[in-house]
C-alpha cells in the first residue's frame, strides 16, 4: 500500500507481537535506534486491530506488517526499507537491498512471513515492553 493517509502517525510499526521473529525485530530495533524515533503496536491490541484492518490486514491472520511512514502505509519490502531508511547509521545503509527487484524482495519477504511461525516460534501473548520502552508502544490512536 502506499496511498497517503491523512492524519496517519508518523514513524509506527504494526508488528505480529506473539510472533518471535517479529518480537525479536522490534527488539532489535529498539536497541539500535536509541533516538527513539521509530514506535510500536502489536496488531493483537485495539488499536493495532483497526490500523491492520483499515489498511487490508487480516489481524488474524497477518501475511505482512505495517510501516506508517510520512502519511504512508507501507508493507513488505516497502516497510522494511523505510524502516531501515530512519534508522542512524551504520544501520540505515542496510537499505542498499533496495536496488534489488521488488519482486525478489517481497517474494523472500512473503517466504519468510508464510514461514515465521515454523521457523522462530510462536508465543502465546504478546511480548510485554519493559518500563524504559513502554512509551514507544502506542496502544491507543493519537489526540487530534
Amino acid at each position: 500500500m502506499s496511498g497517503k493517509d491523512v492524519g496517519a502517525p508518523d514513524a509506527l510499526w504494526l508488528f505480529d507481537g506473539v510472533c518471535n521473529l517479529c518480537s525479536g525485530s522490534v527488539r532489535a530495533v529498539l536497541a539500535i535506534d536509541r533516538k527513539g524515533l521509530i514506535r510500536f503496536t502489536p496488531i493483537q491490541s485495539d488499536y493495532g486491530r483497526r490500523l491492520a484492518l483499515i489498511h487490508g490486514i487480516d489481524p488474524d491472520q497477518p501475511t505482512s506488517f505495517l510501516f506508517l511512514d510520512r502519511g504512508r502505509a507501507l508493507e513488505k519490502s516497502a516497510a522494511i526499507l523505510a524502516l531501515l531508511r530512519r534508522l542512524d547509521w551504520p544501520w540505515s545503509w542496510l537499505a542498499v537491498i533496495g536496488v534489488l527487484p521488488r519482486s525478489w524482495l517481497d517474494g523472500a519477504y512473503d517466504w519468510l512471513a508464510a514461514n515465521r511461525y515454523r521457523l522462530m516460534g510462536k508465543r502465546s501473548t504478546c511480548m510485554i515492553p519493559t518500563p524504559e520502552q513502554r512509551a514507544r508502544f502506542i496502544l491507543e490512536p493519537p489526540l487530534l
